[in-house]
């Protein structure tokens, strides 16, 4: 892991592609973790927070797990994601505090509309991750991460979510949106947050 280059990515740009950060071995461990035929362990994912939180398959059509850190491979995860945390917070003073993740997939035909991973009413999210888990990806199956810029409609990047990959980018600085998926798509969404301060 070379924090150096991805705190100087995330100083001058706000993001950074990382390509194979985690060992092959790793992700393909994760990759067995986040299967959807454990029904019982991944539910529709929801928008919005408190008496707002709801279902809105227009707009999100993911089911999502928590992972668990008493779990091996779960843990093994988690653990580089702290040793990223703590590099990330010497090298660029972020106050990040901790880490909260979940695997993600989305069927054929479903994505996540633009939308800000910063909850209303709240600044904790700071960083936002995602780490993908489809292999053989091809162009042509959709499932794109699109970045947009601070302000108006303005393409800033277009993430194909092939095996391995991950994304960093700034929460507050970037809306994104998950285009159409044509074949099940599956990652692993996460967030560095700061103390809440609401």
């Amino acid at each position: 892991m070379n924090i150096e280059a991805i705190a100087g990515h995330l100083a001058q740009v706000g993001y950074v592609v990382l390509d194979q950060p985690l060992l092959q071995s790793q992700s393909a461990q994760l990759s067995s973790r986040c299967q959807d035929d454990e029904r019982l362990r991944f539910q529709p994912a929801r928008i919005g927070r408190g008496a707002e939180r709801q279902q809105a398959d227009l707009i999100r059509g993911d089911v999502i797990s928590w992972l668990d850190d008493g779990d091996g491979i779960d843990h093994a995860y988690l653990a580089w994601m702290e040793k990223l945390r703590s590099g990330l917070n010497e090298a660029l003073y972020l106050g990040l505090f901790d880490y909260e993740c979940h695997y993600a997939i989305y069927c054929a035909g479903n994505g996540y509309a633009r939308h800000s991973d910063v909850l209303s009413g709240r600044r904790n999210r700071v960083l936002s991750t995602v780490f993908y888990l489809n292999e053989d990806w091809q162009f042509s199956d959709g499932g794109e991460l699109v970045l947009f810029a601070p302000e108006g409609d303005a393409i800033i990047d277009t993430v194909n979510p092939t095996f391995g990959k991950m994304i960093i980018f700034l929460s507050e600085l970037f809306p994104h949106a998950v285009l159409t998926a044509h074949k099940q798509r599956r990652s692993i969404a996460g967030w560095f947050r700061v103390r809440d301060i609401d």
